[in-house]
């Protein structure tokens, strides 16, 4: 088992970005994908992570990737389990399970988001307007209520803090109309397919955000897939509209911060040992449930 691994810098490779997970390292021609143990809740990177967090997101990303790639291209290279390029083998034990060597791709600047359930600021924005990013819902919808059909909502993309709800317009406007179409379509026909997919694994998929990026003129899939990171994975035998799901990601973090005298600004305070616990069992259910697979 790896050890947790919340900062990664590789001598002699180029580190092009830092996010809250993810390190990203440039290779030239291609890049390379690392997904650390780092965990953040309200915008704030905890001190201590999730030993192997990064793993599962990793692990799950390929899983998908595979699933999707018959009808979705991607940007992977790597295929899980391949052996690492001469010049990082001296970062093995870092990187094992938990880096994707992937093909460059000029990002869209949107978030593509897909939601099947009403939760998070979609269910607040219902309760206001009876829309979700402007799209028309009908009435006498509950908290976590399944939409009669997956809307997609595309975001802003945020440097900093949370991203924002735009409508398709808007989008479109952004990135252009035809892209934007394109977008929508093979979002919606990706989330379709892994919803009943994890539906029969007793995953509900309540909503994911896909990332893609073009190159040399085509949309491709990139960044991790369906993790729970990336969207709401709720256990389909504890579900019940009307109030919030339990969750397979952040929840046992996100109730115990709430429990505590913080102002959700950093420093975050330090996670207790049977928090992290608990939060990495679900990270690992979430892999076994979908892959059938223990990690």
């Amino acid at each position: 088992m790896n050890s947790t691994v919340l900062q990664l810098d590789l001598p002699g490779v180029k580190k092009v970005k830092s996010g809250k997970v993810r390190e990203i390292f440039d290779l030239g021609d291609r890049l390379l994908l690392v997904a650390t143990d780092r965990i953040s809740a309200f915008d704030c990177i905890m001190p201590n992570g999730i030993p192997r967090k990064g793993e599962v997101l990793t692990q799950i990303s390929y899983f998908w990737f595979g699933q999707t790639e018959s009808f979705q291209p991607n940007h992977l290279i790597s295929r899980t389990g391949d052996p690492l390029p001469p010049n990082l083998e001296f970062a093995r034990a870092q990187l094992t399970g938990r880096s994707m060597i992937v093909k460059k791709a000029k990002p869209l600047a949107i978030e593509c988001v897909v939601r099947g359930y009403l939760a998070g600021s979609g269910w607040k924005e219902y309760r206001q307007n009876q829309t979700v990013c402007g799209i028309k819902l009908p009435p006498g919808l509950q908290e976590s209520s399944e939409l009669p059909e997956p809307i997609f909502t595309p975001a802003t993309k945020a440097e900093t803090g949370h991203d924002e709800n735009i409508s398709f317009a808007e989008a479109a406007r952004i990135v252009g109309a035809d892209l934007a179409e394109e977008a929508r379509a093979a979002s919606l026909k990706i989330y379709r397919f892994a919803r009943d997919y994890a539906r029969q694994r007793g995953i509900i998929i309540a909503d994911t955000k896909f990332e893609f990026g073009l190159l040399d003129g085509r949309l491709i899939l990139i960044d991790e897939v369906l993790t729970p990171d990336s969207s709401r994975f709720w256990p389909a035998d504890q579900y019940a509209p009307g109030k919030g799901q339990p969750s397979f990601d952040k929840q046992f973090v996100r109730d115990y911060l709430e429990t505590l005298d913080w102002n959700k600004t950093p420093p975050a305070p330090a996670l207790p040992p049977e928090v992290v616990a608990r939060t990495q069992a679900k990270y690992l259910e979430a892999y076994e449930r979908l892959t059938g697979r223990k990690l």
